[in-house]
């Protein structure tokens, strides 16, 4: 019996054993061997490390007002000093003074690089009172990340084309091969245009800079005898002005007016000499008495 059961023992041990093994064999090696089909579009990173390096695409832009002395010297200044840091001048408008001494104003628009932006304004206060800034941004990463993977996958799709014209076994293929080329390549060139006119946008930031006179009486100043005399001076001439304007629309009706008053005047003084009442007679003297 002892032997029985020593016997049974070592047979169940025995299929049990080859029941573990052939179960880690089709669950370990059968799956290491065939890997999974990847994902359209899946090129092992994962989009999550993709997302975390890619670097933020910013467009800037900032305004900026500034009370000078002289606005075409300092609109000078301001173009050597956009120049100076590697920027350029996109646009600078002058408006001479007039006779008064006033209206003249000064207009630039200049590209900075966006990491000078910050200095230039800075500058802006050596040359005069600046009253107003303005600073502007907006984050295009999104925009950039889609152009650029629309310019690969147009990139991949010339590169295609070009090899199937290469092997085309006829005309007809060729023709259409050839066609296709054609309409993919205009669109890779309109999109790689604007992700070169958004990387131009990040990479120089845009500065509006409007340069004014500083004002020649002080605000609150209290007029002089000069000042009082000069406002008197014009009030004169402005009222001789409408007196001049006045009696040179008058004069041509002179005459008329003249020879209507005259037929008024002997007109009335007729009237007066029929209407007058006759003057009664003197009374008599008493005759004197003997």
């Amino acid at each position: 019996m002892a032997v029985l059961a020593l016997a049974a023992a070592f047979l169940v041990g025995c299929s049990s054993s080859s029941d573990e093994g052939s179960s880690s064999v089709d669950s370990g090696g059968g799956g290491a061997a065939v890997p999974a089909p990847a994902a359209p579009g899946d090129t092992g990173g994962g989009s999550a490390d993709s997302g975390s390096d890619t670097e933020r695409q910013v467009v800037t832009t900032a305004t900026s007002s500034v009370v000078v002395e002289d606005p075409a010297e300092s609109a000078q200044a301001v173009s050597e000093l956009v120049e100076s840091v590697g920027g350029r001048v996109e646009q600078r408008t002058e408006q001479a003074a007039s006779e008064d001494g006033e209206g003249a104003v000064a207009d630039l628009v200049v590209r900075v690089p966006a990491d000078e932006l910050t200095g230039v304004l800075a500058e802006l206060e050596d040359l005069g009172d600046v009253r107003n800034v303005s600073v502007s941004r907006s984050d295009v990463t999104s925009t950039a990340v889609d152009l650029d993977a629309r310019i690969s996958a147009l990139q991949t799709s010339v590169a295609r084309l070009q090899s199937l014209m290469d092997d085309a076994a006829s005309t007809e293929a060729l023709l259409a091969a050839e066609g296709a080329l054609s309409a993919r390549q205009e669109q890779l060139e309109s999109l790689q245009s604007q992700r070169a006119f958004l990387g131009d946008q990040v990479e120089l930031s845009t500065l509006s800079v409007h340069l004014e006179p500083v004002a020649v009486v002080a605000a609150g100043g209290d007029p002089g005898f000069v000042d009082g005399l000069s406002a008197g001076w014009d009030a004169l001439l402005a009222v001789g002005s409408a007196a001049v304007v006045v009696l040179g629309t008058l004069l041509p009706w002179l005459p008329v007016l003249l020879l209507v008053a005259g037929a008024v005047v002997l007109s009335l003084r007729r009237t007066r000499r029929r209407t007058a009442p006759m003057a009664p007679p003197p009374p008599a003297s008493p005759s004197p008495t003997a």
